[in-house]
């Protein structure tokens, strides 16, 4: 099957082509940072080191959080469990694999999966290694667990559901992969009994979690133009759910809000995103394909706001935390927004190596994990 060598190989082909082929003038620089008027900083609580860092493959690797604990891991097969409210260590193991989806949390279990095709789980309390699985390719995106299953999505278009307890397989699902995609998968979404899963061919499946057995599918994106490049309609950001409703959006098609239930559409929008999806306040917060920052209602689906004073600077997904809306972008700045407005509050510089996995946050705590394995706890104070 043909793939383009990187994520970020492609996404700079795109940005090339749509540049030429729009007005051959565009300048391809940056956006220069603009002054923020606003008496608040973003103060940093603690920082800590995880191991070295995202590697050179665009690893995405989240931390995530359960209780006062926050998780973490690097390219190099560290796991690491810290006090998400003093950083201190609780726990660290070493793998000796190259993790490249994670990580994942279910129930008393850590997940993360490896560039070789494994899964393997952790006990969240200790960090005891429970089992290892392995599965059909590379696992670009955190596991999801519910506590009686592990739902991994691998980089050949299968979702494939691991019992819990053991990492037995129990189902499979297959899907057609399109001759181009871009080098990712979005993370599966678990609830107790339905995996949401996007894929490359811009559909969003809901899946029996009990049986593997397909419920609905959504399209949230039809290829089209003549070129392999031009037809590219990954789903790469997680599915998204804020109480009945779903949310996803695709890269070259649309955002949409999607009945939980039959998947039948509430209401769309043309857009193009290879970012997750972000909620508050009412509304769906999207970092679009041009580094764009956009604020959606969640119910009726009316663009509120757009902020267009970060393009090409290689933004990541946008986070919210408080009343605010967090981005990260190539150079290791942190951008706070109000999520009311779209307004700069505060910003704040990470990890000269830059950031582009998502950040988590906790109440009006951001969690930020830089490339070079820089991980910081950021509040905003007057």
């Amino acid at each position: 099957m043909k793939r383009l060598a990187t994520f970020a190989s492609t996404m700079a082909c795109v940005a090339l082509l749509t540049a030429c082929s729009s007005n051959d003038s565009i300048d391809l620089e940056p956006a220069e940072l603009v002054d923020i008027e606003s008496n608040l900083d973003l103060d940093k609580l603690w920082g800590e080191g995880i191991g070295d860092g995202m590697g050179e493959q665009y690893n995405l690797l989240q931390p995530a959080i359960k209780g006062d604990v926050l998780y973490a891991a690097d390219h190099e097969g560290n796991v690491v469990a810290l006090d998400r409210n003093s950083g201190r260590e609780q726990w660290e193991v070493e793998l000796e694999q190259r993790i490249s989806g994670g990580v994942g949390l279910g129930k008393g279990r850590v997940f993360v999966g490896t560039l070789s095709g494994l899964v393997v789980a952790l006990d969240a309390g200790s960090g005891a290694e429970l089992w290892r699985q392995q599965v059909s390719s590379e696992v670009l995106a955190p596991p999801a667990g519910n506590g009686d299953i592990v739902a991994v999505q691998t980089l050949d278009g299968k979702v494939i559901a691991l019992n819990a307890e053991d990492g037995e397989q129990r189902w499979r699902y297959d899907t057609v992969q399109p001759a181009l995609t871009l080098r990712g998968t979005a993370a599966p979404l678990v609830t107790e009994n339905t995996v949401y899963a996007g894929f490359s061919s811009g559909k969003i499946l809901a899946i029996s979690a009990d049986d593997g057995i397909l419920r609905w599918s959504q399209r949230l994106a039809v290829a089209q133009g003549r070129t392999e490049l031009d037809r590219v309609i990954d789903i790469e950001g997680a599915p998204l759910l804020v109480n009945d409703i779903l949310y996803g959006a695709s890269y070259q098609g649309r955002i949409m809000a999607l009945n939980r239930g039959n998947g039948r559409p509430i209401w769309a929008h043309e857009d193009s995103t290879y970012q997750n999806l972000s909620a508050g306040l009412g509304y769906i917060f999207l970092v679009d394909s041009d580094d764009k920052v956009k604020a959606y209602n969640a119910t009726s689906g009316q663009l509120m706001w757009e902020n267009d004073q970060l393009v090409r600077r290689r933004l990541g997904a946008s986070t919210t935390f408080g009343n605010y809306l967090a981005v990260a972008d190539f150079e290791g700045y942190v951008h706070i927004m109000n999520q009311s407005d779209g307004e700069f509050v505060a910003r704040r510089k990470v990890d000269g190596a830059g950031v582009r996995a998502p950040m988590t946050s906790a109440g009006d705590v951001l969690y930020v994990q830089g490339n070079s394995g820089e991980l910081e706890a950021l509040t905003v104070v007057e």
